[in-house]
């Protein structure tokens, strides 16, 4: 098997601490949704605990082929009502730390996925 560097294009994660993520040179202390052309400040701002409905459908007009859901810290599952949007629409969705959440759409984001990140931050 025979490997070959590629250099991303689009949004890359290249640094994540308690609190803030930094995507290119640009940090964020907010939480917000991801994908490799853009970058959407003020998703869930009240946190895990004030997740509604409405959150994960506005994901849709990404129109994603899965969504990784960053919960913070800790890895939190969202009540499956809060995600029925998602399930209707047949997207896949994958719940991880916030941390994970970065790695895991560093990766899928160059192998050309279509793929949105939904972060947590606080």
């Amino acid at each position: 098997m025979k490997f070959h560097l590629s250099a991303a294009s689009g949004n890359v994660v290249t640094g994540i601490g308690p609190g803030w993520v930094r995507i290119g040179a640009l940090e964020y202390r907010e939480s917000l949704v991801l994908t490799p052309e853009a970058v959407a400040t003020g998703w869930a701002p009240s946190g895990f605990d004030g997740l509604a409905e409405a959150d994960f459908a506005h994901l849709l007009s990404y129109q994603p082929e899965v969504v990784l859901f960053g919960g913070g810290s800790a890895i939190r599952f969202p009540h499956p009502r809060l995600t029925r949007a998602l399930t209707d629409a047949r997207i896949g969705l994958e719940v991880m730390d916030t941390p994970a959440a970065c790695r895991t759409f560093n990766i899928l984001a160059a192998e050309g996925r279509g793929v949105v990140a939904a972060l947590l931050l606080a």
